[in-house]
């Protein structure tokens, strides 16, 4: 099984963290995001990673190589920002599975095997998203489905405080997801595919997750996840 992790970023709200160092080799305890997100791949059977790399793209290379804990990876080097969509689009020319595993690669979870993804993924599905709920959905993007768990709307961020089920930024997608891609080179997977996407479910859960785009959010990550 294959996966993607989109790394490419610049990672500007960090700061001085990711002047050097690409965001998804920042330590968190003992060992780097990468390392967390790989094992969590590992376990649900992935055995290939495409990187989807362009910020410090040597950083990253020389610092993973050809593989780790046992899994290949491929780079899928942007030379220009792609936008999450355009990196997805790039990096499958590695993949040859469905369906596969996408996920942004600042992203910490406990207690949640990757491969509850795959057992609840059905055929007709166009892809499969993780659902994190949360007490204060205005701080991310919030999906709403019905009752068995088909997309019926992406709200953006919004001022009223109130608990939701926010985009997890992990996806279980099919090859048929690239028919719902447009046709230019860069593109957010979230506002210009999902969208438009019908047969597009989530997963939703409750557990520890965290995104660790911002300072404050990265400094909780090394208390609670390392």
């Amino acid at each position: 099984m294959q996966a993607i992790i989109l790394c490419g970023g610049l990672s500007t709200r960090l700061g001085n963290f990711t002047e050097n160092v690409p965001k998804i080799l920042l330590e968190i305890g003992d060992c780097t995001v990468l390392d967390y997100q790989l094992r969590l791949l590992r376990e649900a059977g992935v055995d290939e990673v495409v990187l989807a790399s362009g910020h410090l793209h040597d950083v990253l290379y020389s610092a993973v190589g050809e593989s780790s804990q046992g899994i290949r990876i491929h780079y899928a080097r942007e030379e220009t920002r792609l936008g999450t969509g355009g990196a997805t689009k790039n990096a499958m020319r590695y993949v040859s599975s469905s369906p596969f595993y996408v996920l942004n690669g600042d992203i910490l979870m406990k207690d949640f095997p990757l491969a509850n993804l795959s057992r609840n993924f059905r055929s007709e599905m166009d892809g499969l998203l993780l659902g994190v709920f949360t007490d204060n959905i205005s701080s991310y993007g919030e999906i709403v489905s019905d009752e068995g768990g088909r997309v019926i709307a992406f709200q953006e961020k919004q001022a009223t405080k109130r608990s939701g089920y926010a985009n997890g930024a992990i996806y279980l997608l099919s090859e048929s997801i690239k028919r719902y891609f447009p046709n230019r080179d860069v593109f957010s997977i979230e506002r210009d595919v999902f969208p438009h996407v019908p047969n597009l479910y989530v997963l939703n859960t409750k557990i520890d997750w965290i995104d660790i785009g911002e300072p404050e959010r990265l400094e909780y990550a090394r208390r609670h996840f390392g």
